[in-house]
């Protein structure tokens, strides 16, 4: 494995950054500090070399501290992916914390040798274990803090990966159901449509052509929308007109069927085949000996920015309730587990008696 394959790996550099900021903001503190004790804290004695001071205490500490952390975060990543005991890691932590401090007092000394500026012979060990044991705590304090930014890090891009993971999964999970109702429904439509040609070429043979004329156009449109879980208004509305005309020549002059929808309205996005169960529905139920004569009229507003489509009848009233009628129907069940894959629960759809007390209306309301 190559060195550029390794550092890809393992060294994530916007982690090392985030590790750079905090150090910076760390030694912005100090330096701050520093100017405020010079300035009204300082009672005289040796003096005070900046330069010095910058040098050795800020930039040496800062990049010693920095590529030392970056090899911690190497070491985190690696303790993740092989999935070490807490107590070992934490075991192994307190273990380089200390030796953070080793490093940085041992390196500063070197360089005070090499330079010159410490004499070997002059050299007190005793002074070294003293300063490393004076800042022993808050060499541990800023080690752990940056652990803890590091474990922070790892477990929020852990999270966000799960999230696209379980996002996709989900979409992936979407699309299936949908395809797999919209096979349930299309069959739905093709048994029923297919029953009324059978009737009509007894009936009328001309009229029973275009019927099929219709239906090879609807089935078209229907394969044609195979692999869109939602469509523009217009195009429900166009697909909706094939199935229309069949009712129409079935039920001659029994049956009127208005679209009240302003144009406005027609760019929204709906489900693909939303009206034609519905429709389907308002006839198998509207229609009884008391009601030979069914009007059916499908319309849309907007309300509280959402789009609501009412389908309403004067047929029969309903006997039974919302939740009773979605056991019985293939078609409206479909209706909902569709309204649910694709809003979650941001949706309204209920079937009720009209507040005229002739009819039922059904209304859905999506985003």
């Amino acid at each position: 494995m190559t060195f550029s394959t390794l550092r890809k790996k393992y060294i994530d550099w916007k982690l090392v950054l985030l590790l750079c900021g905090f150090y910076l903001l760390f030694d912005v503190v100090m330096l701050v500090k520093m100017v405020y004790m010079r300035t009204y804290m300082a009672e005289g004695g040796k003096e005070f070399d900046w330069s010095i001071f910058l040098v050795h205490n800020v930039l040496f500490d800062y990049v010693i501290v920095v590529s030392y952390m970056t090899l911690i975060a190497i070491s985190t990543k690696r303790f993740l992916n092989k999935n070490y005991a807490w107590s070992k890691i934490i075991s192994i932590h307190v273990v380089f914390s200390i030796l953070i401090g080793l490093i940085i007092r041992l390196i500063f000394d070197v360089y005070s040798i090499l330079s010159g500026k410490v004499d070997v012979a002059n050299y007190d060990l005793r002074e070294t274990v003293n300063a490393f044991i004076y800042v022993l705590d808050l060499n541990f304090l800023i080690y752990f803090a940056m652990v803890f930014i590091i474990y922070t890090y790892y477990y929020l891009k852990q999270i966000k990966e799960a999230e696209k993971r379980h996002s996709k999964l989900e979409t992936q999970l979407v699309n299936t159901r949908m395809k797999m109702l919209s096979a349930q429904l299309q069959p739905h439509f093709l048994f029923n449509t297919l029953n009324s040609i059978a009737v009509l070429t007894d009936i009328d043979a001309s009229k029973a052509k275009d019927t099929i004329a219709d239906l090879s156009d609807f089935l078209r449109e229907i394969l044609y929308h195979s692999d869109s879980s939602k469509i523009s208004l217009d195009e429900e509305l166009r697909i909706l007109d094939y199935y229309l005309n069949i009712l129409r020549i079935r039920f001659s002059d029994h049956l009127n069927i208005v679209i009240d929808i302003p144009d406005h309205l027609k760019v929204k996005q709906v489900p693909a085949l939303l009206l034609q169960p519905i429709i389907e529905n308002s006839i198998k139920h509207g229609y009884s000996y008391d009601h030979t004569n069914l009007d059916i009229e499908v319309s849309a507003k907007e309300v509280d920015g959402k789009l609501e489509i009412i389908v309403s009848n004067n047929g029969v009233t309903l006997d039974k309730k919302h939740g009773e009628l979605m056991k019985e129907g293939v078609g409206l069940n479909n209706i909902s587990d569709r309204l649910k894959n694709l809003y979650g629960n941001n949706f309204y759809f209920k079937i009720k008696n009209n507040k005229t007390g002739a009819g039922v209306q059904t209304v859905i309301r999506i985003p």
